[in-house]
């Protein structure tokens, strides 16, 4: 993709749209047209072309370019020429498999002031929405703020009915590949779940454990024959490390369980197993209620936590892997809320400092009677939250600067 920057001529009145649930008051009109470039922004020349439509999508950009973008402080936010990215193009035509995110990532600095930016046009049926084949552009207004809008429409837009399959729909906000397999595969459980969930009462024929074509029983599940739910065993508590209170529990999937009779108990056969399903192994619906497009945005309250879990187990956490933190609703998180990442400091002893004569005597023996120091906290990627509950939130890395480990310190962007 090319730099390009914005120019007098691409200037006017116009659209610009956001991924987001339908109805939301973030969004503002703004009276005033686009108006010429900041001075201080060079001419594109007139022989630039928009970039081919066989290039990258900006997510795939967005992807190749996170580190450098999520290591970018962001104390306050951005204002004017700032706030955009230095490369942004011209304008960029919305492809297929594209993401608000990514989109927003190759206009701006910071994704998440996307919504500050939007010029929205009441003129145009469901502004909120992009589309692939939408041109989007981007200008300056008389406020001397940054403004995107959409160009020109593409044919999904101005007509609906070309839209044969959800692949032809508007772009979500984060990529559904990233989270799919958590969504067939819940691998946290909350304590109401816990509490809820239907469960495995017994097994047929007597079986101390169950696997692939072994039938089951499950209590408190209404089902319809051959609808499919995930078997997921109860692994280790969750505690939050402000309070050392349980705050859900680490989900193990062990299999698929396909429901052949229904009833009290339901009767259901498993497939598609990865280890032994054993009783009380809880049955949870195989995907989650989990949105795909809602609004990015800052949280209003101040918010400081930490990550308490991976969902693969991995050690080193890295882009499009989903995380689980210690805060939710009663703090304030939702569905598009935005946070920085920091690496949480080590703590170190200071063998050379200024240290007491009875450690001096001991030499290096004396290492442990060193003071302790705290090293500060560094960035090291951005989260963002698809799904949140009372205490706790499922949040994705959807840019990694450096490694994330647990305990990694989350707060305002």
């Amino acid at each position: 993709m090319s730099n390009r920057i914005p120019s007098a001529r691409l200037l006017s009145a116009g659209l610009v749209v956001l991924v987001t649930v339908s109805g939301c008051s973030w969004f503002h009109h703004r009276s005033e047209p686009a108006v010429a470039a900041m001075p201080s922004s060079p001419q594109v020349p007139d022989s630039e072309e928009a970039p081919p439509v066989d290039e990258m999508t900006a997510t795939e950009a967005a992807a190749s370019g996170a580190g450098a973008s999520a290591s970018a402080e962001s104390a306050s936010p951005a204002t004017g020429a700032t706030m955009i990215n230095p490369n942004a193009p011209k304008s960029y035509t919305v492809k297929r498999g594209d993401t608000l995110w990514g989109i927003a990532s190759t206009f701006l600095r910071d994704p998440w002031l996307w919504p500050e930016v939007w010029y929205i046009n009441p003129q145009v049926a469901n502004p909120h929405l992009i589309y692939p084949g939408d041109t989007l552009a981007l200008a300056f207004g008389r406020d001397g703020k940054p403004i995107i809008r959409l160009e020109q429409g593409g044919a999904a837009r101005l007509d609906p009915r070309l839209r044969s399959s959800p692949l032809d729909g508007a772009i979500p906000t984060i990529p559904y590949s990233a989270i799919s397999a958590f969504l067939s595969r819940p691998s946290v459980l909350t304590n109401e779940q816990i509490r809820e969930a239907p469960h495995v009462v017994a097994f047929r024929d007597e079986h101390v454990v169950a696997g692939t074509g072994h039938e089951v029983y499950i209590a408190d599940l209404k089902a319809t024959p051959n609808s499919r739910f995930s078997v997921v065993h109860v692994g280790d508590e969750l505690r939050d490390p402000d309070d050392n209170k349980v705050v859900g529990y680490q989900g193990i999937y062990t299999a698929t369980a396909l429901v052949s009779q229904p009833g009290s108990p339901t009767k259901a056969l498993l497939i598609d197993t990865s280890r032994e399903t054993v009783q009380g192994d809880k049955v949870l619906a195989a995907d989650l209620d989990v949105p795909l497009n809602f609004m990015l945005r800052a949280p209003r309250n101040d918010v400081h936590g930490r990550i308490i879990s991976v969902i693969d187990g991995t050690q080193a956490i890295g882009q499009y892997q989903i995380v689980v933190i210690n805060r939710g609703k009663r703090h304030g998180i939702d569905a598009g809320h935005v946070l920085a990442v920091d690496q949480a400091g080590k703590v170190v002893r200071d063998v050379y400092g200024k240290q007491s004569g009875f450690a001096r005597y001991l030499g290096g023996v004396g290492t442990s009677f060193a003071p302790k120091v705290k090293l500060p906290d560094e960035r090291a990627g951005t989260l963002l939250i698809f799904k949140s509950f009372d205490r706790i939130s499922y949040g994705l890395v959807v840019g990694a600067a450096n490694i994330i480990h647990v305990q990694d310190v989350v707060h305002n962007p």
